[in-house]
């Protein structure tokens, strides 16, 4: 049997590099899995490539409180309920300093970043409550625990999601619901490449090679690798941790 057998788990961000790397691994583990995001292209080809029969997709924004409702919504009506949620979905706005931040843009970066995982949440807690609790994992970043030039709108929305990981895994633990967050530093992904180029414009390789540079392990994580921290929040082998901040960096925040 698989760590999430006869688990099911709605995954937001489920195109992107570690939400379809965790929906792979998830449904490799035994849980029926619904991925969900604003691109059904992209979503059609990552359920295509993982090749299970335990993974769905469903198209949803998650800014939007009935989308949100929507996609739990969703996958209780394939799948019997929800035992897991990966609160995924991100983006990382613009790279400039503070003073040439555009608004709408941080408005759209907290409202994605920050916003949704809030809806997730007032969507999910009565669901997974209903199959007697479950798990939340936020995904947050190395960004969520310090400061870094130039991504202001990004990093303020990594720390914001971590105060509200530890209220809800206060209000969650009553009902047998946890949360916690997992912080990757650089992962080889679309968000990564498009900040690389952010910093550096045209020279996105020297920027890479400068970042890996400064984690001890030498070079970016993969996107299975920030699942498998994932897997073992989202399993019981957790069952006694809640409100945790969990670093997968490579040493970054040593």
């Amino acid at each position: 049997m698989g760590r999430l057998e006869g688990k099911v788990a709605v995954i937001t961000g489920g195109a992107g590099g570690i939400g379809a790397a965790a929906g792979a691994l998830f449904a490799a583990e035994g849980a029926d899995v619904l991925l969900v995001d604003l691109d059904e292209s992209a979503l059609v080809e990552v359920v295509q490539q993982i090749g299970s029969n335990r993974v769905s997709h469903c198209v949803g924004d998650v800014t939007r409180a009935e989308d949100n409702r929507a996609m739990f919504g969703c996958a209780t009506e394939r799948y019997g309920g929800v035992d897991i949620f990966l609160a995924n979905a991100g983006i990382e706005g613009d790279v400039r300093p503070i003073t040439e931040q555009d608004e709408a843009r941080f408005d759209q970066v907290m409202n994605v970043n920050v916003k949704g995982v809030f809806l997730g949440l007032q969507s999910a807690f009565p669901v997974l409550q209903a199959r007697g609790g479950g798990s939340v994992v936020i995904t947050s970043s190395v960004a969520g625990v310090s400061g870094s030039p130039g991504v202001a709108p990004y990093v303020t929305s990594k720390h914001a999601v971590i105060g509200l990981m530890r209220s809800a895994a206060a209000e969650g633990a009553p009902l047998g619901i946890r949360v916690n967050t997992v912080n990757p530093s650089p992962v080889e992904t679309r968000m990564m490449r498009s900040l690389e180029e952010g910093f550096a414009p045209g020279a996105g390789a020297s920027i890479k090679k400068s970042l890996a540079a400064g984690i001890p392990m030498g070079r970016y994580g993969s996107p299975e690798e920030i699942a498998r921290v994932m897997l073992f929040l989202a399993s019981d082998d957790s069952s006694w941790v809640t409100g945790s901040v969990y670093m997968a960096d490579g040493g970054s925040t040593l």
